[in-house]
């Protein structure tokens, strides 16, 4: 897009900026002439502020913000980028259209000679923007969502963050939508984000988004994982989130990591401290293919398996059709018994 018309968007923006903060900075609340608010990603709290009133150019241009807390500053432009995890520019200037009901235009092209610019869209690069403007789950949908599925047991789980208008589009053909997402960083063994898993969420944190493709991920994930815990020489390993967090709840200090898919479990990376490894498999076909995979990778490693199963389709659906004690007693007779007095919840 030409720099004339991010001004005029800017500039439209300006023109209607306490109605852009209370749609994408919905925490905040106006003060006299300006938008209070915890940052550009729509943070609770009042160390950022909006202008609402000035002209449509300079430094005093309604629409202009400053976070006095980190020095950031930017438009009503970089509020949308930012609120909404939108990482190309095309999306960011066709949200701000939406908004203010104007069309659409013909896809740019650029003039001969001309370097398109490209940005990183699903890359490592673009999945450590999103963890970085997502916040803590405490007291949002997140924490609500989990709590839903009967997943209790939250210390330890900074690798999981939320975005209130995270956006989704199902295809490239069709227009943008934003709803709130859990946001999980994907590491490597260093701590390195490698990627990101996004879980829409229904507003009230009840189930997931009612849409095509709740789930999707970013970046690099071969070998990578979301982890909750510092594995010593005992891990536990699955696919999914939930069923990794479903099996914490009753091996709370048993550091546990999920790969995101079968295929990605089969390859994940053993820490060099590893001795044991738990798989926690899920009861389908896939599942016992990566298991395969895993109890050979880990045996040649040098590394004992040892496989936690399900009774039913996967954990999460265990703690949550059979309950917490039924969990805890089908864990405690699969895992190895030095490990149920180290890492075993006891019963309440």
């Amino acid at each position: 897009m030409a720099r004339h018309d991010a001004s005029e968007l800017a500039q439209r923006l300006g023109r209607q900026a306490e109605t852009v903060c209370r749609h994408y900075l919905s925490t905040g609340h106006r003060e006299g002439r300006y938008w209070l608010v915890g940052d550009v990603r729509n943070t609770p709290g009042r160390s950022m502020f909006v202008r609402l009133k000035g002209g449509d150019t300079g430094k005093g241009a309604a629409g202009k913000w400053t976070d006095a807390a980190t020095g950031e500053h930017g438009d009503l432009l970089d509020v949308i980028r930012e609120s909404c995890g939108l990482i190309d520019f095309k999306d960011v200037a066709d949200e701000a259209r939406t908004f203010l009901s104007m069309p659409q235009p013909e896809a740019d092209r650029p003039h001969a000679g001309e370097r398109k610019a490209s940005a990183p869209t699903g890359s490592p690069e673009a999945a450590r923007r999103l963890v970085g403007m997502s916040q803590p789950i405490l007291g949002t949908v997140v924490e609500a969502y989990l709590r839903e599925r009967a997943i209790t047991a939250l210390h330890g789980t900074g690798s999981l963050r939320f975005h209130p208008r995270c956006y989704y589009r199902p295809d490239e053909h069709s227009p943008t939508e934003t709803w709130p997402a859990m946001i999980a960083s994907v590491t490597d063994l260093a701590g390195r984000i490698t990627g990101a898993h996004r879980t829409w969420l229904a507003p009230d944190g009840s189930d997931k988004a009612p849409i095509d493709t709740p789930r999707r991920a970013m970046g690099d994930l071969l070998g990578h994982a979301v982890r909750f815990g510092v594995p010593g020489d005992v891990m536990a390993a699955g696919e999914g989130i939930e069923t990794v967090l479903s099996l914490r709840c009753v091996l709370p200090d048993m550091a546990v990591a999920a790969a995101l898919s079968a295929a990605h479990l089969s390859a994940i990376q053993f820490p060099e401290t590893l001795r044991r490894l738990y798989i926690a498999r899920d009861n389908d076909p896939a599942g016992d293919g990566a298991m395969t995979t895993l109890i050979e990778r880990a045996n040649t490693a040098g590394i004992e398996a040892i496989v936690v199963s399900p009774r039913l389709g996967d954990f999460n659906e265990d703690l949550r059709t059979l309950g917490l004690e039924s969990l805890r007693a089908a864990a405690r007779v699969q895992i190895a018994p030095q490990d149920v007095a180290r890492f075993m919840a006891l019963a309440a």
